[in-house]
């Protein structure tokens, strides 16, 4: 009976299936189903994703070669309310019976359900696209008009059908050309003698080139370059209207002669308008209004100042100090007027964070000077925020956050802001302190708390005048900041705070600066005894080494930490255990110098520079590249210091501070993101990466905070996060990281259908340890044949855009595997039992 009822739940699914991928089922009679574009540019193909784009009809989307939204459409039923409607009242007595047997509510219930399920299938699906003869001329009257537009006033365009199938048919469309026109000649008649000298300074940047094919759009860039070079240059009245171009195409043998012409100011009275030259203006005052509001509308002013030519007003008493305002106002009294001055304006004073998206008013005076009033409309002092949140990582089996805030504006009157945050969190770990005895009946064992102070100042804040150096319009901003945090049950229980002074300015526009002057970090591990409950692959690698030469019997453990201890210290004797080998020793002494820089406290004290450029346009540019460095120095100065003052070293010849031997090394970092817009919701994504970190001096080694790990959602993503490396160790480390790594990222993205994308990956990259005190040849880059120790991963994944953010699912596969002996590392595990599953918010680059 169950064979029997599975046969026919098969047979209703494979022939719902073959209905469903019937493409034509919704297609009527004397319809045909538009199954393919073709566009034929003088008899050649074409393949520009632009052009095709001029089209009024596509096809329907198709995934893997299939049109699946269209399958789905069909699968709904177009009449389900007639059909519903007849089965329920095929008899007399058959509704009566089933509202008896469901109920009325039960019944009316199931109804919705079957509307609901089909009005999902058609918006899920997709519609059949129907061949349209008047969308297929009004595709070859656009294919004409952007040639045209293009330069080839010649043009011709025609559409033919092909008919596939009975109701299947494609549409091409032949498109002729001719030869283009080309610019022969560039003049100009400027009334204004104004308007013509300050045209002659900037005519060189003209779009309009002799021997360049015409194009409208280098007219319209044109105009709009003109009419920014005079009002930057001091004609207030102008507009693009005033703008004209005359060209010449009539037996020119496609060459044409173009006139610029720019009239002169129209100058209209209640009854008449004559034409005047048009003439400089110059601001003469500048008025801020530094609390308007709608309830001020009416109210008179209680309080002004005067500084440096400005003039501020306010309707109660002066709660700024006036610098503070006139630094991010650009718009000087006695300068020529200038568009960009005013654009400055409004993007300096929204950056303050202080006022809502103040108002900028000219007004005209009669000596030709122009009085600009500036609105300000202060935003509330003080703001209370709450956030929560939810999360996963490679440690963190799930982790809730709790942050509460104050923002408070204007903290000492020079629209400085002023953030304090708290921060609680409490989380399960996988492996940290689950594994210890004294917590394994605790689901929560891991809880952080700490603070945070913010205090964002909107200019740079030094000793000494920087406006030459970094003027104004770059936005410069000081930040200082103070962090204080306790974790506890996590990796060593640690303490740690964080003071910081950094700058930040944008010289252009897709260019970012910073210089963190100061960072100083300090932290300390408050149960180092903790150390093999949290890292528990070495403790387990102790443990079975003891019990393989009989150190302890098999029925008992290492204690920690006294029997671990006593066992790594009994092995780097002089007299190790009997049964102990060289690499017992070797492995030994790894796990114990990197359980002595895990555990000692850290202070770092450092300075760094940074530099972005980012050549996106705007957000939703595809085609772009980022390029970011950093270089970042560590106790110099303390090492300075310490030498002039002579102070004495610790046993490990170190110099302390605090009783903590600080920190000393040069780290960089380089690293280049680049999309290609492929066509066709296709992106084309590859990142760089290159970092080092060179201890020296005080330090023998890189902290771990400042190393580099491999692996991770966001990296090589068939390994999980610390995974990876170092170079070919087989590590025994739960978190392995070095002081080099490389990467190369490759992802190829592309559209399935609807907000649905998927991607082809391939992850290239490793870490190594250089310059430090670690030995192991397997771990260490010596030369450039340690480049065969570089990893490959590759897989395949999917991403939902939700638009305000992106799901990412990735399935990444060892390719190359450097911890296999040479010769077996290719595909050794490629398959899904040992491939790496991601989950990721947007995409990884």
């Amino acid at each position: 009976m169950k064979q029997r009822f599975s046969k026919i739940v098969l047979f209703i699914l494979i022939t719902g299936l073959i209905t469903a991928c019937n493409s034509v089922k919704r297609v009527g009679e004397n319809e045909h189903l538009l199954v393919k574009n073709t566009i034929y540019i003088d008899s050649v193909k074409n393949k520009s994703e632009q052009i095709d784009n001029l089209l009024y009809q596509e096809p329907n989307k198709s995934m893997f070669g299939l049109p699946v939204r269209l399958y789905i459409y069909n699968l709904a039923r177009p009449n389900i309310d007639s059909i519903l409607d007849a089965h329920l009242n095929r008899s007399a007595k058959h509704r009566k019976r089933l509202e008896r047997f469901l109920s009325k509510k039960q019944l009316g219930q199931y109804i919705e359900s079957k509307q609901g399920f089909n009005s999902w299938l058609k918006s899920t699906g997709e519609a059949p696209t129907l061949v349209s003869e008047p969308r297929a001329i009004k595709s070859v009257k656009r294919l004409e008009d952007y040639y045209t537009n293009n330069g080839w006033f010649d043009v011709s365009a025609k559409f033919d059908t092909i008919q596939k199938t009975a109701k299947k048919t494609e549409v091409e469309y032949h498109v002729n050309l001719g030869s283009p026109y080309v610019i022969d000649s560039v003049s100009t008649k400027i009334m204004s003698p104004i308007v013509d000298s300050i045209y002659n300074q900037f005519k060189n940047r003209s779009f309009l080139v002799k021997g360049k094919q015409y194009k409208t759009e280098d007219f319209e860039a044109e105009r709009d370059r003109i009419t920014r070079s005079l009002r930057n240059h001091g004609i207030y009245q102008f507009s693009q209207d005033y703008v004209i171009f005359q060209a010449d195409t009539i037996n020119t043998n496609k060459k044409i002669g173009v006139e610029i012409q720019i009239k002169d100011y129209a100058l209209k009275n209640q009854d008449s308008a004559r034409r005047v030259p048009f003439k400089v203006y110059k601001i003469k005052d500048v008025n801020i209004f530094t609390d308007s509001s709608h309830d001020t509308r009416n109210s008179t002013i209680q309080d002004s100042v005067s500084f440096n030519g400005y003039n501020l007003y306010s309707y109660e008493k002066m709660a700024f100090r006036p610098k503070a305002l006139t630094d991010a106002v650009f718009i000087n009294p006695g300068n020529v007027f200038s568009d960009i001055a005013r654009t400055r304006t409004y993007q300096h004073l929204s950056e303050l964070k202080t006022f809502k998206y103040p108002d900028i008013k000219y007004i005209e005076n009669p000596d030709t000077t122009l009085t600009a009033n500036i609105y300000l409309k202060p935003l509330k002092k003080f703001n209370l925020g709450f956030s929560t949140e939810v999360s996963m990582s490679d440690i963190q089996v799930i982790g809730f956050t709790v942050s509460p805030s104050l923002l408070a504006r204007n903290i000492f009157k020079g629209a400085e802001t002023l953030q304090l945050s708290g921060f609680a969190s409490i989380g399960s770990s996988k492996e940290a302190s689950s594994n210890s005895s004294k917590n394994k009946d605790v689901f929560f064992d891991i809880n952080e708390i700490g603070a945070d102070l913010k205090l964002t100042i909107p200019r740079l804040f030094f000793p000494i005048k920087t406006d030459s150096l970094i003027p104004k319009y770059m936005s410069p901003t000081t930040r200082i900041g103070l962090t204080v945090a306790s974790q506890k049950n996590v990796g060593l229980d640690k303490r740690s705070f964080t003071g910081s002074l950094n700058y930040n300015w944008r010289p252009k526009k897709g260019k970012t600066q910073a210089l963190d002057l100061f960072n100083a970090q300090y932290v300390r591990n408050l149960n180092p005894d903790n150390y093999f409950y949290v890292y528990s692959t070495s403790y387990n690698t102790l443990n079975d080494m003891a019990h393989d030469i009989g150190y302890i019997p098999r029925t008992e453990d290492l204690s920690i930490p006294d029997g671990t201890d006593e066992f790594i210290n009994e092995v780097l004797s002089d007299n190790p255990p009997p049964g102990t080998t060289d690499d017992d020793i070797q492995t030994v002494n790894n796990i114990d110098e990197r359980m002595i820089r895990l555990t000692e406290n850290n202070l770092i004290v450092s300075t760094a520079y940074t530099f972005i450029k980012d050549s996106r346009r705007n957000t939703s540019d595809e085609d772009f590249f980022i390029f970011r460095f950093k270089i970042e120095s560590a106790g110099n100065l303390l090492a300075l210091g310490s030498k002039l003052a002579n102070s004495p070293k610790n046993d490990d010849g170190r110099y302390e501070l605090f009783n903590v031997a600080y920190s000393q090394f040069i780290k960089t970092e380089f690293d280049f993101t680049k999309h290609w817009d492929l066509g066709h919701k296709n992106i084309l994504a590859i990142r760089s990466f290159f970092g080092i970190a060179v201890p020296y001096g005080n330090s023998p080694n890189i902290p771990f905070a400042k190393s580099f790990f491999a692996g991770g959602a966001n990296d090589n993503r068939a390994w999980t996060a610390y995974d990876l490396g170092p170079g070919s160790s087989q590590s025994n480390d739960d978190f392995n990281e070095a002081n080099l790594k490389l990467a190369l990222n490759i992802e190829h993205r592309f559209n399935m259908f609807g907000d649905l994308y998927g991607a082809f990956f391939v992850d290239i990259g490793n870490i190594w340890n250089v310059f430090d005190n670690i030995e192991d040849e397997s771990a260490t880059f010596n030369n450039l044949s340690s480049l065969k120790d570089t990893a490959i991963g590759s897989g395949f994944g999917l991403r939902y855009d939700f638009s305000f953010l992106v799901f990412r699912f990735d399935i990444g596969f060892k390719t190359y595997d450097p911890s296999y002996s040479e010769g077996e590392r290719w595909l050794k595990n490629y398959n899904f039992g040992h491939a790496v599953y991601n989950v990721g918010i947007n995409y990884p680059f």
